[in-house]
């Protein structure tokens, strides 16, 4: 299994925006993809962290060419300042992958 969970920082005043976008992708179905969570940050009003579990990370890079999220990085782009943090994982199970192996 394959976790990315990473830190990206909207334009001031943006994040709502970028937001809206970033939560249309989730609806995608996108083949390997067992979760994808949007979080924002309390202590930081133009960051946006985000956390994905999918089935390997082929399946990751593979979903950088399915056409919703071509589409939603074309029109987020000029929604974002910039990226922090960037960790990848491997998730070993828990509450919302249950029954899914990695």
């Amino acid at each position: 299994m394959y976790g990315l969970f990473g830190k990206m920082i909207a334009q001031p005043g943006k994040r709502d925006e970028l937001l809206a976008h970033l939560m249309n992708a989730g609806g995608a179905d996108m083949e390997g993809n067992y979760l994808y969570v949007v979080n924002t940050d309390p202590n930081d009003p133009d960051a946006i962290w985000i956390y994905e579990a999918w089935r390997s990370a082929e399946d990751h890079q593979a979903s950088l060419k399915h056409e919703a999220v071509i589409a939603l990085i074309a029109a987020a782009r000029p929604l974002i300042a910039g990226f922090g943090e960037r960790f990848e994982l491997t998730p070993v199970g828990g509450k919302g992958l249950d029954g899914v192996s990695g």
